[in-house]
């Protein structure tokens, strides 16, 4: 006969909390994102756009939106019992990056968020990332009425190293969005394991 270890008198195990940023061009879908895989209630600091702000705030190609987010977004996904990610979406518009560097602390890395019609607007999330070396992937959300293109393509006009993950998403869905989760702390993980391993001399 074969017995199950006893649970009586076990801890219950403590899960790791990992923080990961979703970062992206105005309009690109970060609150959406956030949203769509948060198993609480995601909390949101949106305001509605206003006329006054129309001059700072560019809405090409994202016409009908009607609300911005003005700090963050926050929202929480158990991925494993003994891992669970704290999601912070930043605002998108340049007149809140101060905030950035705030959110940024103690972050294990970050989603892009990209959108093909205005992929320029993801060059500043990346750079940002990039020059403080904190692991990213590309999430390149498919919206309908865009033009789908190769991943390499994207790879390519992003100019991202060959190690960034690149997946095409649907942030409205929560099994892709997990995906991407589990690609970007997979890749910090790789990242972070290549760090302390000493280097190879020859």
């Amino acid at each position: 006969m074969v017995f199950g270890r006893s649970s009586r008198g076990q801890r219950p195990i403590e899960p790791v909390t990992l923080k990961i940023l979703v970062a992206g061009g105005f309009g690109v879908g970060k609150t959406t994102l956030v949203g769509a895989v948060s198993e609480i209630k995601p909390l949101r600091t949106e305001e509605v756009l206003t006329e006054a702000g129309r001059p700072v705030d560019d809405v090409a190609g994202v016409e009908g939106k009607t609300t911005t987010t003005v700090a963050m977004d926050f929202g929480r996904i158990t991925l494993r019992d003994d891992l669970v990610l704290y999601l912070f979406g930043t605002p998108g518009q340049d007149r809140f990056w101060f905030l950035w560097d705030e959110l940024a602390q103690g972050a294990l890395g970050a989603v892009v968020l990209a959108d093909t019609r205005r992929l320029e607007d993801s060059f500043a999330a990346v750079d940002y990332f990039e020059r403080r070396d904190i692991p990213f992937a590309v999430a390149v959300n498919c919206f309908e009425d865009a033009i789908r293109f190769p991943a390499e393509t994207v790879r390519t006009a992003l100019d991202l190293d060959p190690e960034v993950p690149l997946l095409m998403c649907d942030a409205r869905t929560r099994e892709s969005v997990k995906d991407v989760l589990v690609a970007v702390v997979e890749h910090a993980m790789i990242r972070a394991r290549q760090q302390r391993e000493p280097a190879v001399t020859t």
